[in-house]
């Protein structure tokens, strides 16, 4: 099944996402990393499409969706949350479940949670945390931090799909068709013809003016929902000790977290292999069902 491509005003900015599925098919909202794009969740969202509406946003500041004027104040998980509610509104979504990698799970937690957007906390059912936690390793998050602050320019696309396949090892298995998709859909050029890596930069500022912005155990807390968490064993930006605490806090000690470990991935899994859609399909189906 293919996808549209549609734009939506979210909280003043032109919000980029891509449909998949019947309009009147129960929702899936599954939501980037980073520095990535709303383009990683294909093949999720054709996995789930069959039975699923599943939108795929391009955060502020990524994909095709507006850069910030005001990247201080709004490239961080409060303005994501905002858009996120925007974009329900506009959509008329009352019940959705959310898939969020990386950042886009921290942005599902702090909706969810109802703390920052109360309307959202009824309207997310089940949240599925692919290699995201209420705490991150500070040593991973420089890392992150230094090499998406400043991202390198190339002469050809060919060649910045050798950095993509290098920086983004971690995500695991893809295939070469995948990574070209990866890259293509992750590009931009520069007015001197080089290419570079499809976001602002500036985003990375949520660290600078909001140190503490992805500490949300308050937001974990608070879930009165299902969660799903996918851990990449060989993350180096959720630790074991991070998931462990996860089992006890939260929808943990009320016995509604689901831990999967994902052997060959770290930081994070792609999403695009059938033991991992599976996972999350049945996920999602259990908590619909029930």
């Amino acid at each position: 099944m293919t996808y549209a491509s549609h734009y939506l005003r979210c909280a003043g900015h032109e919000i980029h996402y891509t449909e998949w599925g019947a309009p009147s098919a129960p929702v899936v909202i599954a939501w980037h990393g980073l520095a990535r794009t709303g383009r990683d969740m294909d093949e999720l969202a054709q996995h789930l499409s069959s039975r699923y509406r599943v939108i795929c946003p391009d955060t502020i500041g990524r994909g095709l969706s507006q850069w910030s004027s005001r990247p201080a104040q709004e490239y961080c998980l409060a303005f994501y949350a905002r858009i996120a509610t925007n974009l329900f509104d506009q959509l008329g979504i009352q019940r959705a479940h959310w898939v969020g990698t990386s950042m886009g799970g921290a942005i599902g937690t702090v909706c969810a949670s109802g703390l920052l957007e109360p309307s959202m906390a009824a309207r997310i059912q089940s949240l599925t945390l692919n290699d995201n936690a209420p705490a991150l390793a500070a040593s991973a998050i420089a890392r992150i931090r230094e090499y998406a602050g400043s991202p390198p320019s190339f002469a050809t696309v060919g060649e910045l799909e050798a950095f993509f396949r290098q920086v983004y090892k971690p995500y695991g298995w893809l295939s070469d068709a995948q990574w070209r998709r990866l890259t293509e859909t992750s590009t931009r050029r520069l007015p001197d013809g080089r290419v570079t890596p499809h976001y602002d930069p500036a985003m990375v500022q949520q660290f600078a003016y909001h140190p503490d912005d992805y500490l949300i155990w308050e937001h974990y807390d608070a879930l009165q929902i299902p969660v799903l968490a996918m851990h990449g064993m060989e993350s180096d930006l959720v630790l074991d000790e991070t998931i462990e605490a996860m089992r006890h806090r939260g929808p943990g000690a009320a016995g509604r977290l689901q831990v999967m470990e994902v052997a060959g991935c770290g930081h994070a899994p792609a999403l695009n292999v059938p033991a991992q859609l599976d996972c999350v399909t049945a996920f999602i189906d259990r908590v619909a069902g029930a």
